[in-house]
């Protein structure tokens, strides 16, 4: 059974120039993931969600904890590699590499159904991330906007000719 998504705990971003990680890259992507969890800014903090009633930031807090402690011990020639709000692995790459790679809730078409994802978050296999929350970058509504007139542009451009008009 995997472990709950609930935790009364509270979140907060480190403020100022300490580091907390090893370096600034891997700092950066910390306090994105803790200020997307921040109370001030999630929709339901205590269950890792950060906005639209199911778009979670981790898969669980055991994902949570191990993601943190990976960013605060990652080398600057690795990369953490996130799968569904859970890290799998950290792997020597270089400096210039990315800091974390990140997928999530990719599904092959047969298998994207509503109802087999939702099997797979009730076994802690999966979690859905939305736009921007699994990706530890949301910023308010106007992202949201945002990626979703980029989603209509790249329809009308693909499937009518250009244009929405």
């Amino acid at each position: 059974m995997p472990e709950s998504k609930y935790r009364q705990q509270t979140i907060r971003a480190p403020r100022g120039t300490v580091l907390t990680a090893k370096s600034w890259l891997t700092e950066a992507p910390l306090r994105m993931l803790m200020n997307n969890l921040d109370p001030d800014v999630a929709e339901n903090p205590h269950e890792l969600v950060v906005y639209g009633g199911i778009g979670r930031a981790a898969r669980n807090w055991e994902c949570y904890d191990a993601i943190v402690d990976a960013l605060t011990r990652l080398e600057a020639d690795e990369t953490l590699l996130i799968q569904s709000g859970k890290p799998v692995g950290v792997f020597k790459t270089h400096d210039n590499a990315p800091r974390v790679l990140i997928a999530n809730s990719n599904l092959v078409p047969h298998w994207a159904t509503w109802e087999h994802f939702n099997e797979l978050d009730a076994k802690g296999l999966a979690m859905y991330g939305q736009m921007t929350a699994g990706s530890w970058i949301y910023i308010g509504s106007q992202g949201i906007v945002q990626g979703t007139y980029e989603t209509f542009v790249e329809a009308g451009r693909q499937h009518y000719n250009g244009t929405l008009a």
